[in-house]
């Protein structure tokens, strides 16, 4: 079995799951699960009942919330499965059929690497948007050749709200999954929740637009607020990092 780790700024994602080479499907696994990062205990007795009850060959971890928690992993797998080795996923110039078109490819940030090579494999030959809806909103764009053009970074729902409550007097932290009314809105909560969810939407059929993408693919936390808001065909997908990471473990096989 392989423990995908998918360490994000906010939480901890994570999928056992069988060698491609076995037959698994991606995003096909085994046992999952999320924690934050202060969660770390309950992350180690769930990654200490996978080794003991599955087996752990190989553990493939992209990081992308600084060294900090990198320590950390490093800490609780030494203690839960200290014979395994541990790869840190990293941007490459190429990997699992996907080109990396960054000017410098190690910057580009390895969940977004790993995002698109789940793209790549989830809509083969096609043009394609991948939408990352956590911390931060990534929206990147992907040839039908599997070229990683780039893409575009924004504040995730909730930074956007945060901003707006601790930035402009007098105007409140809102639920960024509150219901929206029909039409404009007519109390400030509401109109901050429009105007949100109306810069994510926006922005993701802005790049559809641009890269006349034949497929919009969304994941994250905050996927499903933004996703009706959308005026493109899209679909949503969870986990997209992990699903890259297990693609990109099949290709190194």
């Amino acid at each position: 079995m392989i423990l995908l780790i998918d360490a994000g700024n906010t939480r901890v994602k994570w999928a056992l799951v069988a060698p491609a080479a076995q037959g698994a499907q991606l995003g096909q696994w085994t046992a999952h699960g999320a924690a934050a990062h202060a969660d770390m205990p309950q992350l180690e007795l769930a990654w200490c009942e996978a080794a003991a009850t599955h087996g752990v060959k190989r553990i493939l971890i992209a990081n992308v919330a600084g060294n900090a928690l990198r320590v950390q992993l490093e800490y609780v797998l030494q203690r839960c499965m200290a014979q395994v080795p541990v790869e840190w996923f990293a941007s490459l110039p190429s990997l699992a059929g996907v080109t990396n078109g960054y000017r410098n490819p190690a910057q580009l940030g390895c969940d977004r690497f790993a995002a698109a090579i789940a793209g790549r494999a989830l809509a083969p030959g096609v043009r394609a948007i991948v939408v990352n809806c956590g911390t931060a909103t990534t929206i990147d764009a992907i040839t039908p050749e599997g070229v990683f053009l780039g893409g575009m970074i924004l504040p995730g729902l909730g930074l956007m709200a945060s901003s707006l409550a601790r930035n402009t007097a007098q105007l409140p932290q809102i639920a960024q999954d509150g219901k929206l009314p029909d039409g404009f809105a007519d109390n400030t909560d509401d109109a901050i929740l429009s105007g949100i969810l109306a810069a994510q939407s926006g922005a993701i059929e802005h790049a559809c637009v641009q890269h006349q993408a034949a497929e919009c693919i969304l994941s994250g936390g905050a996927a499903p607020y933004i996703a009706p808001m959308l005026k493109v065909p899209y679909r949503i997908v969870e986990n997209i990092v992990l699903i890259g990471l297990h693609a990109a473990a099949g290709s190194a096989e």
